[in-house]
């Protein structure tokens, strides 16, 4: 613990003025945050995030870290300048995934041994709402219009749409086995779900008024890997809705999916157990964490290919990138 103590201090006071390109790595066994200068691609920092960190975001400005302390109970928040902790926000009991609304004022966070998606205010750090839901929530997505957040959860194979409005759900779509992550596209014409167990992402379409219709389900299949191994789970689209990238846990691999035509173009070797994945604010690079190998992925986005990997900490789990 003074060893930690120590290299957090270290952290601290290493720590420099904010330059263009940083990615912040979630590190669950190893209780920590790596920084990564997206720029050089070297390891800037790394500092003490609380037990068990998971799902991490940022403020829509970038000055703000926040992390899920599963087993601390709350959401952590970190400067991300300084790396100094600011004040913690109450998150109810293991929280795992969570998604900020555009605006940076309301956290929707995925409690998964209570059944609850906790609604946060990061301003005044109280609880706004606790809205009961499936069995193992986990996965977060928000409509760009903020008007719906989805809810997956992992037993019940659910995704739930909930209104921001009245805090209620409004549609359930039952999907595949073990749902994990959910993603819009940037215009909220078409959302996707991946599965981890079921080793499919569903596909949907999203009319004007937010209602969802279950069209399709992307498989996966690589030769010499056994489809057991195919498990999707993180998964980012691009802006202009082209290009779906989704994560197959212990298949090492990243998925490369045309997002229009749904079809499975090509598949990106990466690290061990990828779970997690981010662009790079320009979406010239994705991210990728993989948990066994204890390292970060760089994908060229344009070129579709591996370019580098990053050691990190023990166990990487989410990942976030700031200008």
């Amino acid at each position: 613990m003074k060893s930690l103590l120590l290299s957090t201090s270290l952290a601290v006071l290493m720590a420099v003025p904010a330059y263009a390109g940083k990615a912040f790595i979630s590190n669950e066994r190893g209780n920590t945050i790596t920084v990564v200068n997206t720029e050089t691609w070297e390891v800037e920092a790394e500092f003490f995030a609380g037990n068990r960190p998971r799902g991490i975001t940022a403020s829509p400005d970038g000055s703000v870290i926040y992390v899920c302390a599963s087993d601390d109970n709350l959401v952590r928040v970190f400067d991300s300048t300084t790396y100094e902790e600011l004040p913690s926000l109450p998150s109810g009991p293991d929280p795992e995934l969570f998604i900020l609304e555009p605006s940076g004022k309301r956290l929707y966070i995925a409690n998964e041994d209570d059944n609850l998606v906790t609604v946060t205010d990061t301003e005044t750090r109280t609880i706004l709402a606790e809205v009961p839901v499936g069995v193992e929530p986990e996965g977060m997505g928000m409509s760009p219009d903020a008007k719906f957040v989805v809810n997956t959860s992992e037993t019940t194979n659910m995704a739930h749409f909930i209104s921001t409005e009245d805090y209620t759900i409004k549609h359930n779509i039952l999907v595949d086995q073990r749902p994990r992550y959910a993603q819009y596209t940037a215009d909220g014409s078409r959302l996707f779900v991946t599965s981890e167990i079921g080793g499919t992402v569903s596909v949907m379409d999203i009319a004007e008024d937010g209602t969802p219709t279950l069209v399709h389900k992307i498989s996966f299949e690589v030769a010499g890997v056994q489809p057991e191994w195919l498990q999707p789970v993180g998964a980012k689209v691009t802006s202009d809705g082209r290009r779906l990238f989704v994560a197959l846990g212990p298949a090492n691999r990243v998925a490369v999916v045309d997002a229009q035509s749904l079809e499975v173009l090509d598949y990106i070797l990466v690290g061990q157990r990828v779970w997690q994945l981010d662009f790079t604010p320009d979406e010239k690079y994705l991210l990728t964490t993989n948990g066994n190998s204890n390292d970060i992925t760089v994908i060229d986005v344009a070129k579709e290919q591996a370019i580098r990997s990053i050691q990190v900490g023990q166990q990487p789990w989410g990942v976030v990138t700031i200008e």
